[in-house]
């Protein structure tokens, strides 16, 4: 079993959640995204080595890339007006650690 299937993801029309049975559980509002990048980390195949990072002024929803549910995420947020796709390409290319801007909230 690959660690990423550890996970389990719900998605709704209001949020985002990602299920671990060792650590806690993170849940994201739609409306609550200010940041969105991918991490991308040095520590595969044993450890999710990228994830997609929900973040908000406070909390965030971290869900690593394998993990059912990435897809149907990553297809929802990659609509966002500004996204990012050539900081998706330079993510998947990358071994180390590292992050990548994907979409910012625009300030009010």
């Amino acid at each position: 079993m690959q660690p990423e299937e550890l996970f389990k993801i719900t998605i709704t029309d209001t949020s985002v959640k990602a299920e671990h049975p060792k650590r806690k559980t993170e849940e994201i509002r739609w409306e609550a995204i200010n940041v969105i990048k991918l991490i991308n980390t040095d520590q595969g195949p044993w450890l999710p080595d990228v994830w997609l990072a929900l973040l908000g002024d406070n909390h965030g929803c971290l869900i690593p890339q394998g993990a059912e549910g990435f897809d149907a995420v990553y297809q929802i947020v990659s609509k966002y007006p500004g996204f990012r796709f050539e900081n998706v390409m330079e993510s998947m290319q990358c071994t180390g650690n590292a992050e990548f801007l994907l979409w910012a909230k625009d300030p009010d």
